[in-house]
């Protein structure tokens, strides 16, 4: 193993990271990751047993669990029928807003936010289009919700299925520290959203021509298996039981289905996300076994800059997931600060998806909204997103540090 060979590709993936792209390729923040991954083997000397033990695998699986949990639900047709029953509600738009990211912040909270955000934004898009509403407030507000109510629990999104299963957070005490904040969090972005654009709620565009998109027919019978199936899982995660099997489990019923065939539901799993947190956790695996990671705490602490004091900790994710992604955030984080005390992991879990809410980059569910608006010919400029996103996530990130000082 070649220390300073493993510190240099380990700070060239996480600026690659960084920029999303390298000039004169093709590749992207997943490509990014794993051509790190594959080059912390061949140049820095790391072997597979190494790199397979970097990986958690609990936490891997536990997320292909809810992936194969969400695709059944998706092919039932439950996705497009909420996101078509949210229509409803254009006749007013303050309450369509606030329906919207109720809505949307809580199904984030028990499913995948990345796939409720790629189901909702052309349906709901559309929809505002032939209402001639403003779409981009709404479109943003989504957005927002989703990184927002991800947090209500340890499976909204991937990085707290991360964090949970590294800190060995109990769920129930996760929900019961964690709903506040969040509550409060949505509340305070439904205001200044509202606020923020009830002059320009109004738009002069004419209706869509819409692209063609896949929709799925809804099928009662396979939906209330679906729901009944997750109500189950998040009931058995109350126990004592790996959450990961418990997945799994929920997993392979799905696969036994006599409706939906096995590519099918394979097909709308995340692989892209899965590839991405393994290869990050062989690149920030090796990098903290040559000791760099803990040197530099220990030499930030020494400059007023201790990441396991509470504000400091949720300060420095907070910017971190701007610059570099929350989840690649969440895995350097990981690495460095001590979890002995469940509230590191809570602060870690609520600060990368409040903060994930500054810019467009700071997600992927914002990247997803934006692509999938922009198929439907509405443009998101990166000055539309900030003009909502960072008075949203500095009310949120407020609210949290306010919370944590009564807390700890």
């Amino acid at each position: 193993m070649n220390s300073t060979r493993i510190a240099a590709i380990f700070a060239i993936t996480y600026l690659g990271i960084a920029l999303g792209h390298v000039p004169g390729l093709k590749l992207n923040r997943v490509g990014i990751v794993l051509l790190g991954a594959i080059c912390m083997m061949i140049f820095g000397g790391i072997s597979t047993p190494q790199a397979v033990s970097f990986v958690n695998w609990p936490t891997v699986f536990l997320l292909f669990g809810f992936f194969v949990i969400s695709a059944q639900l998706r092919l039932s047709g439950f996705y497009d029928k909420i996101a078509n029953g949210l229509s409803g509600w254009l006749e007013h738009p303050a309450r369509f807003l606030l329906v919207l990211m109720g809505v949307t912040g809580g199904l984030s909270a028990i499913l995948n936010n990345d796939i409720v955000c790629f189901v909702f934004t052309p349906v709901v898009g559309a929809a505002l289009l032939r209402k001639r509403l403003n779409p981009i407030p709404f479109l943003i507000a989504l957005a927002l919700s989703s990184d927002i109510g991800a947090a209500a629990t340890p499976i909204g999104n991937a990085q707290d299925m991360m964090i949970s299963v590294v800190a060995r957070l109990d769920f129930g005490r996760y929900i019961l520290w964690c709903v506040v904040p969040v509550l409060a969090a949505l509340g305070a972005a439904y205001g200044i959203i509202w606020l923020l654009s009830i002059k320009n709620i109004r738009s002069a565009s004419p209706p869509p021509n819409e692209p063609a998109q896949k929709r799925f027919t809804y099928n009662q019978a396979h939906t209330i298996k679906g729901l009944v199936i997750l109500a189950v899982v998040i009931g058995l995660f109350f126990s004592s039981l790996p959450k990961e099997i418990i997945a799994l489990a929920a997993a392979g019923v799905h696969l036994a289905s006599p409706r939906f065939r096995t590519e099918d539901l394979l097909r709308l799993v995340d692989w892209p996300i899965l590839i991405l947190f393994v290869g990050l956790f062989v690149v920030a695996g090796a990098f903290q076994s040559t000791g760099y990671g803990g040197q530099a705490v220990q030499w930030l602490a020494r400059s007023g800059l201790d990441l396991n004091v509470p504000h400091t900790l949720v300060l420095a994710t907070a910017a971190l997931s701007n610059l570099i992604n929350n989840s690649a955030a969440v895995m350097l984080l990981l690495k460095v600060v001590d979890l002995s005390h469940p509230a590191t992991g809570y602060l870690l879990a609520l600060a990368n998806s409040f903060g994930g809410g500054f810019i467009i980059v700071g997600s992927v569910a914002n990247i997803i909204v934006v692509q999938q608006a922009r198929e439907l010919g509405i443009n998101i400029s990166f000055r539309d997103f900030a003009r909502l996103g960072i008075p949203v996530a500095l009310a949120a990130l407020g609210g949290l540090l306010a919370w944590a000082a009564v807390m700890i």
